[in-house]
């Protein structure tokens, strides 16, 4: 029983975080590329998935997910004592948290899938996680307001006002800007939450394991590129101008800096949602002050909505895990 646990609570992680955080990073990539079909694109983003799974495999020791589950580098990599200690034997209630979080995420609400999981194997690790998310929030936010204040009337009001059809050499150049922008992005999220989804998992995998859990990974990944997105997807196309290539390829190489910054900072899990909530709000609100001041009252209510809805996300995570681990005993 603790194998048969142990896989379908990967298995439902898996696609749980996929389908609730994978739009953060892929929901301008689908947007702007909706002619594209949508195999190419799964094969474009299971690449980078298979070269960053394995490379984090054999760098790290059979540790895929960089340090997040084990601890710091600087500790050595210490498997006998875990940051996030896997279960023995795993029991039917460590299923419970992402069969939650894939019914939450179909009424798409954008759950922390780090929160939500993460902090079931560890409790006490909810404090410097909030701590490193809340933080991540401002930094887009701030660093989002800065940045298009500077390119809103330059860049963003021509992308606005003309279509990049006009010129097709042109837009051949900005889809391999936003294609390599994008990859870059998928790259630095996958290094951030492949924690969540391999909590499930010993934290040293050995070679079978690897193997089994990347097919299981570019199947779910798979499914999710023939639905084209999902509920969440509906936040990044309620933006302004999210589905011009070249406005999403900015929005793609600031989510992709301000991930490898957090990265950089320390090895501490982090709510990517936060991070990619604050980067569109901070991005609308710029937008609106250097383009169109009369829609302010709009945009200040859009995005409390969001914030609303991520904070909602933020306290359903916990309160859940808090529930489970009661009944739990």
């Amino acid at each position: 029983m603790h194998e048969l646990f142990m896989c379908l609570g990967f298995l439902l992680a898996a696609y749980s975080v996929i389908a609730n955080d994978v739009i953060q990073t892929l929901g301008t990539f689908l947007s702007s590329n909706a002619r594209v079909a949508w195999w190419k694109l799964w094969a474009y983003a299971g690449t980078i998935l298979t070269v960053i799974l394995v490379y984090g495999w054999h760098k790290n020791g059979g540790d895929v997910s960089y340090g997040r589950l084990i601890g710091d580098a600087a500790d050595g990599f210490d498997f006998s004592n875990p940051r996030y200690p896997h279960p023995n034997p795993m029991v039917w209630w460590y299923v419970l948290p992402p069969a939650v979080l894939l019914c939450v995420t179909r009424l798409g609400i954008p759950v922390s899938t780090t929160f939500m999981i993460l902090t079931f194997f560890a409790p006490g690790n909810l404090g410097p996680m909030l701590i490193k998310s809340v933080s991540g929030y401002a930094v887009a936010f701030i660093t989002a307001i800065i940045g298009y204040l500077f390119i809103a009337k330059s860049i963003e009001k021509h992308f606005l006002d003309h279509p990049l059809d006009r010129s097709l050499k042109s837009k051949r150049w900005w889809t391999l800007a936003q294609w390599s922008a994008t990859g870059f992005l998928w790259s630095q999220w996958l290094i951030q939450d492949f924690a969540n989804i391999y909590a499930y998992l010993p934290r040293k995998l050995g070679l079978p394991e690897l193997v089994l859990s990347l097919v299981a990974l570019l199947v779910l990944l798979a499914y999710i590129f023939y639905q084209r997105g999902g509920a969440i997807q509906k936040i990044v196309l309620s933006k302004r101008n999210t589905t011009d290539i070249r406005s999403a390829t900015i929005i793609d190489l600031l989510f992709g800096l301000i991930l490898l910054f957090f990265k950089e900072v320390s090895s501490i899990p982090m709510s990517t949602t936060w991070v990619f909530i604050g980067l569109l709000a901070g991005r609308e609100y710029a937008l609106t002050m250097r383009i169109d001041r009369k829609v302010t009252g709009k945009i200040h209510r859009m995005i409390s909505f969001d914030l609303g809805k991520v904070s909602l996300g933020l306290v359903v995570s916990v309160a859940l895990v808090f529930i489970l681990k009661f009944l739990q005993g």
